[in-house]
């Protein structure tokens, strides 16, 4: 009886352990599947998300025309917009400005500008653009007052809506948010960006250098850029434009004291010619006069305006009394002046080319003037520079120039620099920008060294999409892009075809052939008349002349014969004829324009 009572609790044991083991099995399938399912979710969810579209429309493969899209889902935001300057072949063109015909399709997603800094590279291109598309901009106070100057000539500055930010401000666009961080150039308030977005943080230099000891004690944040690092970084857009370069950059600081070697002890008048939008070097040249005790006039509309401004927000310091009138110079000793002015590349119409062809109103140059030109030659300038100093010199000036004196640094970093940034940020992907070809590959072979995998850098060009995801990269679709060129007040009516004409009127001259021709009969009435320009001088050639017309008559009688009356075939048979004959005559290819009147 025990033992059977014994073998029943037994079997119940059993049993209750074995519906136990069964519960517990059936909790942990539950808080698998339940696991899978959250899983599945969330992979769901990463995979759906939408990807961040990268589209730079100018600056890459060129120096200039900067401007770059970043797009996700229903948002843009723009950054920056500059002018290009024209190449040797645009002749008569004034500036280039990217295409924005991508923007313009686009343009209900469009909710802000951002603006690393004010140099003509990046905001030149602003009012042509706000032309066309209306959108709030977002920069620094210097900036601001730059592009109101800008808009301010284009009757636009009341109708666009600018907010200054400061440095260390995260503006919020919506799903993307843009964050300004404090860095380092050749003109104050410039930033990096570290642009904020669902799939990833996106850091952008700006135009930099990193500058110890900056001129106005304002260094680039690299502590920011740290953190930046440590909580992750998807992709880094670094500027290129010094990556060919070893070593550092130079500190501001240092041309100072050239300055002040070259004014020690100076009996002359010292003319400087720099960059206009050099505020740092023009605050150094400002230090040296006060030290020194000499006036400063002010020569070029491009330095005046700078300064100006400037001096109103307080990023030049300067006693009121030491600016005097261009007017005024003549009222000084020449060694107690000094003129600043624009003109440090040779520009045909600057005020230095004038003053050294003997051409400007207010200012000549003599044998008791000083020249200091504090640049170095962008590259394709060099002989317009090297003329400047050669017209300068045979008046009998003293020149100082870069070859001489250290007397430019670079506003970009050099190699030691990318290094470093690229260093703190460390980057998933890379991307070199604001370069010609060589420049990223230069760069892109940096930060190879630094450990980038070759499949993570990006060598871009302006139209092609790159789409990012927090998982994956990849170049896409292109969008429209191209150069719109500016010749006085014509926007984009300038195209291959006017530059080609204007080319081949440079090289080969003009020859308009005039003919009056009865409507009804197609007989000559008068002419031909023959007129020639930068091709032969009539006079001289007048055997030549005749024998133009007489091959003009000799086409006109054949049209005659075979009867041809249309005004379009007879004008194509005689240019035709005309540019083999004349070919053959002289080895040339003049434009020939024939102008057939009917009466």
């Amino acid at each position: 009886m025990i033992k059977e009572e014994s073998n029943e609790r037994k079997e119940k044991s059993e049993k209750t352990a074995s519906v136990r083991n069964t519960r517990n099995v059936r909790k942990t399938r539950t808080k698998t599947t339940r696991k899978v399912n959250e899983n599945m979710t969330k992979n769901e969810f990463r995979l759906k998300k939408s990807p961040l579209k990268i589209i730079p429309l100018g600056g890459l493969l060129e120096i200039g025309k900067n401007i770059t899209v970043f797009e996700y889902e229903d948002e843009i935001v723009i950054v920056d917009c500059g002018v290009g300057f024209p190449e040797d072949d645009m002749l008569g063109v004034d500036l280039v400005i990217p295409d924005i015909t991508y923007l313009e399709k686009n343009k209900d997603k469009i909710k802000g500008m951002v603006i690393t800094h004010g140099h003509e590279d990046h905001i030149g291109a602003i009012p042509y653009f706000l032309k066309q598309i209306n959108v709030p901009i977002y920069t620094t106070r210097l900036t601001v007052g730059l592009i109101t100057n800008k808009l301010e000539e284009h009757n636009l500055v009341h109708s666009t809506k600018l907010n200054v930010v400061k440095q260390g401000q995260t503006v919020k666009f919506g799903k993307i948010r843009v964050e300004f961080i404090r860095s380092c150039h050749s003109i104050p308030d410039s930033v990096a960006l570290a642009i904020h977005t669902p799939v990833g943080t996106i850091v952008h230099t700006g135009d930099f250098k990193i500058d110890y000891t900056p001129i106005d004690d304002e260094r680039i944040d690299l502590g920011r850029l740290a953190e930046l690092g440590n909580e992750g970084v998807l992709a880094l857009m670094s500027d290129s434009t010094n990556s060919e370069r070893k070593g550092y950059t130079m500190s501001e600081s240092s041309v100072g004291e050239v300055f002040d070697r070259l004014f020690l002890n100076c009996t002359k008048r010292i003319v400087v010619a720099t960059f206009a939008s050099n505020v740092h070097r023009v605050q150094q040249i400002v230090n040296a006069c006060i030290k020194y005790g000499r006036k400063i006039a002010i020569c070029g509309r491009s330095m005046i305006n700078m300064i100006n401004t400037a001096r109103q927000l307080g990023y030049i310091n300067a006693p009121e009394n030491i600016f005097i009138d261009i007017d005024m110079i003549k009222s000084y000793p020449d060694e107690k002046l000094v003129i600043i002015t624009t003109g440090s590349q040779g520009e045909t119409m600057s005020a230095l080319t004038r003053m050294a062809s003997g051409e400007h109103k207010k200012v000549e140059i003599t044998p008791n003037d000083l020249v200091i030109i504090s640049a170095t030659p962008i590259p394709g300038n060099e002989k317009l520079v090297s003329r400047v100093i050669d017209d300068l010199m045979k008046i009998g000036a003293e020149v100082v120039y870069s070859a001489l004196e250290d007397i430019h640094v670079s506003g970009h970093a050099c190699q030691e620099e990318q290094k470093l940034i690229i260093s703190l940020v460390r980057p998933k992907y890379f991307i070199p920008v604001h370069g010609e070809y060589r420049h990223l590959i230069a760069h892109s072979e940096t930060a190879k060294k630094l450990g980038i995998p070759e499949d993570n850098i990006f060598i871009m060009n302006n139209g092609r999409v790159l789409e990012l995801t927090d998982s994956d990269a990849k170049m896409t679709t292109t969008v429209p892009v191209g150069k719109i060129l500016v010749d006085g007040l014509g926007i984009g009516d300038v195209g291959n075809i006017v530059l080609r004409d204007r080319q081949h009127l440079s090289q080969d001259g003009l020859i308009i052939v005039v003919l009056t021709m009865n409507s009804v009969t197609g007989e000559v009435i008068a002419g031909p008349d023959v007129i020639s320009r930068g091709f032969v001088y009539v006079r001289e050639s007048e055997n030549l002349m005749e024998e133009v017309k007489r091959v003009i008559r000799e086409e006109v009688r054949k049209c005659e014969e075979k009867q041809i009356k249309e005004w379009a075939v007879i004008k194509s048979t005689l240019k035709d004829s005309l540019k083999d004959f004349i070919y053959i005559k002289t080895k040339r290819n003049p434009m020939i324009l024939p102008i057939v009147m009917e009466v």
